[in-house]
C-alpha cells in the first residue's frame, strides 16, 4: 500500500490542478456560454480560414487581402468606443443575441454567394464592412458581459483564461477542418457550416438565468460626456494605460501575421489550404496552452511582468518565423507565437477587468477592444501595403522586433503599474 501513495499523491494533485483550472465552470451560466461557443467559435474560423484562401484565390494581391480585414475591422476602429458607452445599462445578452443572428445571416449570404458562383472581390468587401458593424456592438458587450455570467470576482481571470482556451480550442480544430473541407468541396461549405454554428451560443444565450438581466446600471448622462470621463479615467490610471498602450502596438505591429499567412502558406511554404489550416492550429495549440497556464493563477499579482516578457517572445517567435523555409521548423514556431501571444493577451485583459471600476468597466473594455481589434485593420492594411513594397517576411520581421522593444518598456515599468494597482487588489480583497 505504501507503494502506492505517490501515485495517490500524484494524482489528487493533479485533479486538485483540474479544479482550480476550471473553478469559474462553477457557474451555470458561464457553463452554458462555454459549452455554445466551442461549436460556435469553431465555425468562425472555418470562416476566417476559409475567407482569407477564397480572396486570395481570386486576387493573387497581398495588399487586396490586407484591405478585406481592413475593412472589416475599420467599424470597431470608429463604433466600438461610443458602443461601450452607448451600452451601459442594455440588457447585454439580448444585444449579443442579435448580433448572433445578424452574423448568422451574414455567414449564410456569403455561403450563398460562394456556391452559386458568382462571389467577387467586392461582394467579400461589403459583408465584410457589415459584419464589422455587428462587431463593433458585440464584441464590447461580450467582454462587459463577464462579470454576470461569473459574478463572483475572484472567477473573474479564471473565466477571461478559460474564455482564451476555448476560443483557441476552436481555432486548433477550425482551421485543421478549414483545410480539409476547401480541398475537398471549397471555401462556401465552410461559410455554411458556420452559419448553423451560431445556432449553439444562442441556444445558450436563450437558457440563461441572470440577476438584472444582465445589466450594468449606470448614472444616465450625456454620450459624449460619460465617453470623456472614461478617457480620462484610462489616462488618470497608469496600469490600464500600459496595458493599452501595449496592446495597442502588439495589435498594429505583430497581429498583421495572421493577415499575411495565406502568403507564407503558399508562396514561401510552398504548400495549399492545408497547410495554413495547419499554421493556424499550431497557433492555437500554442495559445491553448498559454491559455491553460494563466487559467490556473489565483493571483492577479504579476500580470504586468507576464505579459510583458509575453510580449517580447512574441515578437522573437514571429520574426524568426518570417525567415523561416522548414515547415516542421515553422509549425513549432506558430506554436510559440500562439503561446505568447495569447498569454499577453490574456494577461492584460485580466489586469484590466480586475483594477476597473464596475460603473466604468463598459467603458473601458470598449477601449480595450479598440487597442486589440480596432487598431488591428490598420496594421494590416499597413502591412499588406508594405509587403507588396518590400516582401512579407521583412515586414513580419520588423513588426516582431518592435514588439519585443514594447515588452522591454513595460518590464521596465512594471514597479510603477504594480505602485497603482497594489492598493486596489488589497481594496477588493483580492491579495492580502
Amino acid at each position: 500500500m505504501n507503494e502506492k501513495r505517490p501515485c495517490w499523491k500524484g494524482f489528487d494533485l493533479y485533479c486538485e490542478r483540474l479544479q482550480q483550472l476550471s473553478r469559474a465552470l462553477r457557474h451555470r451560466n458561464y457553463r452554458l456560454f462555454f459549452g455554445g461557443e466551442v461549436v460556435s467559435l469553431s465555425g468562425l474560423w472555418m470562416q476566417r480560414v476559409a475567407m482569407s484562401w477564397l480572396v486570395y484565390r481570386l486576387t493573387s494581391s497581398v495588399f487586396l487581402l490586407g484591405a478585406v480585414d481592413f475593412v472589416g475591422q475599420l467599424p470597431v476602429f470608429f463604433l466600438a468606443s461610443f458602443a461601450g458607452v452607448y451600452l451601459e445599462g442594455w440588457d447585454l445578452r439580448r444585444v449579443i443575441i442579435i448580433c448572433q443572428i445578424l452574423s448568422m445571416v451574414h455567414a449564410f449570404l456569403l455561403a450563398i454567394l460562394t456556391l452559386s458562383g458568382v462571389v467577387t472581390y467586392w461582394h467579400i468587401i461589403v459583408l465584410s464592412v457589415l459584419l464589422g458593424v455587428v462587431n463593433a456592438f458585440e464584441i464590447p458587450a461580450r467582454q462587459a458581459f463577464i462579470i454576470h455570467m461569473v459574478e463572483d470576482r475572484q472567477d473573474l481571470g479564471n473565466a477571461i483564461a478559460l474564455n482564451s482556451s476555448l476560443f483557441n480550442v476552436a481555432r486548433l480544430l477550425g482551421p485543421s477542418l478549414a483545410g480539409v473541407v476547401i480541398a475537398l468541396v471549397g471555401e462556401g461549405i465552410c461559410f455554411l457550416m458556420n452559419g448553423f454554428s451560431y445556432g449553439a451560443t444562442l441556444w445558450a444565450l436563450f437558457a440563461m438565468r441572470l440577476k438584472r438581466g444582465g445589466r450594468t446600471f449606470t448614472e444616465k448622462r450625456p454620450l459624449l460626456e460619460n465617453f470623456f470621463e472614461g478617457i480620462a479615467y484610462v489616462r488618470g490610471f497608469f496600469p490600464i494605460r500600459a496595458a493599452l498602450m501595449a496592446l495597442v502596438v502588439v495589435s498594429f505591429f505583430g497581429l498583421p501575421y495572421l493577415v499575411l499567412l495565406p502568403v507564407f502558406a503558399k508562396d514561401i511554404l510552398s504548400g495549399g489550404p492545408q497547410t495554413l489550416g495547419f499554421l493556424t492550429a499550431a497557433s492555437g495549440m500554442g495559445a491553448l496552452g498559454g491559455s491553460f497556464m494563466l487559467a490556473l493563477r489565483k493571483t492577479p499579482v504579476g500580470l504586468g511582468k507576464i505579459m510583458a516578457l509575453a510580449m517580447s517572445g512574441f515578437g522573437i517567435c514571429v520574426a524568426l518565423f518570417a525567415f523561416s523555409r522548414w515547415f516542421p521548423f515553422s509549425l513549432l514556431l506558430m506554436a510559440g507565437i500562439g503561446f505568447t501571444m495569447i498569454s499577453s493577451m490574456v494577461a492584460g485583459n485580466t489586469l484590466i477587468q480586475t483594477l476597473v471600476d464596475d460603473d466604468k468597466r463598459g467603458r473601458v473594455m470598449s477601449l480595450f477592444i479598440v487597442a486589440l481589434t480596432g487598431i488591428a485593420p490598420f496594421g494590416s492594411l499597413f502591412a499588406g501595403w508594405l509587403a507588396s513594397k518590400i516582401d512579407a517576411p521583412l515586414t513580419l520581421a520588423c513588426g516582431g522586433f518592435i514588439c519585443v522593444g514594447m515588452g522591454g518598456w513595460l518590464w521596465k515599468k512594471y514597479p510603477v503599474l504594480w505602485e497603482y494597482a497594489e492598493p486596489v487588489y488589497k481594496k477588493l480583497h483580492l491579495i492580502d
